[in-house]
């Protein structure tokens, strides 16, 4: 088959399933319920599911291995995405009808984002083979740090970018529907809605800081990493609107994404001596994942219990 009928598959997935939610099914404004997202959660995955299929069938089950392992590590570490998202939305007053817009357009962006970091990332580490010990211990300390990282609100009013797009363009208080930018007397004004849509962007460009180089220790394979990563951001959109409400009864999750960072970054570091195979890793991955979840079910937060008696 090679790599450019693949390209053009997973092109062709991410376009028509990206135009019939944009089109068809998203075109009018309205508020999405939890029957809905769960839908387009299962939707997603079962893409991602096929895509996976296919790596498989062409690349072989190391390929396939490695697109579920990377699928699964971005799929995690976008939880925390999901958090911000709650916070941003509050914080500029975004209606709930107009939040699918803001999450499109964002991940529109991320998808242009991720692929400059990804293609560089493989870039380097391939002319720069001495990167991937730096990369190692990146992710080794990151996993450490959070870790042990107390819980921190979110201050959207201190992001850099905020400050300097109020600083920079003209903007308006209020809001002209689900619009980015309005006229008035002749002139433009962003309105709260774009204000919003960078501050989500440039959250993307602080969580790529970790997820890229995850996955890079994973696989250098450019189809794999790219596609995982899109497979796994187009289905955040629908994510978000079906656990938002539920983000805070995984309290061990973070814990559980710490041990995947130290797991990648340790593997990076030996991989000179030895190399850990992508299923060990893909079981690795899953089995820390599930153990956080399950935690979190049957040793909930004091407060969880003292509001349940």
């Amino acid at each position: 088959m090679g790599d450019t009928v693949l390209w053009l598959i997973f092109g062709a997935i991410v376009v028509i399933s990206m135009a019939l939610d944009l089109g068809v099914f998203h075109r009018q404004a309205h508020v999405i319920g939890f029957k809905e997202s769960l839908g387009w959660t299962i939707v997603w995955i079962a893409l991602a599911a096929a895509l996976g299929g296919v790596v498989w069938y062409e690349k072989g089950a190391d390929s396939a291995a490695a697109y579920a392992t990377c699928y699964l590590t971005e799929k995690a570490l976008s939880v925390d995405n999901l958090f911000v998202f709650v916070v941003l939305f509050k914080f500029f007053r975004i209606a709930p009808e107009n939040q699918h817009r803001v999450l499109t357009w964002g991940i529109v962006g991320a998808l242009v984002m991720r692929a400059v970091f990804i293609f560089l990332g493989v870039e380097l580490v391939e002319r720069f083979h001495w990167t991937t010990y730096i990369l190692g211990a990146f992710l080794l300390i990151t996993g450490v740090k959070l870790a042990f990282a107390e819980d921190k609100e979110i201050e959207p009013e201190k992001n850099i970018v905020l400050r300097f797009s109020r600083r920079f363009l003209r903007v308006t208080s209020d809001f002209d529907g689900a619009k980015f930018f309005v006229k008035r007397d002749g002139l433009s004004f962003a309105t709260p809605m774009f204000l919003c849509l960078l501050v989500v962007e440039a959250t993307d460009v602080l969580f790529a800081v970790d997820s890229v180089p995850a996955a890079l220790g994973i696989t250098h394979d450019r189809f794999v990493l790219y596609s995982s990563n899109v497979m796994a951001i187009c289905g955040l959109r629908a994510l978000y609107f079906a656990v938002a409400g539920l983000i805070g009864l995984f309290h061990f999750l973070k814990h559980g994404l710490a041990l995947i960072l130290v797991f990648v970054g340790v593997k990076m570091l030996v991989a000179h001596w030895y190399k850990i195979p992508i299923p060990w890793a893909l079981g690795t991955v899953l089995g820390i994942l599930a153990a956080s979840v399950l935690l979190s079910v049957v040793f909930k937060k004091p407060e969880d219990g003292a509001s349940a008696a």
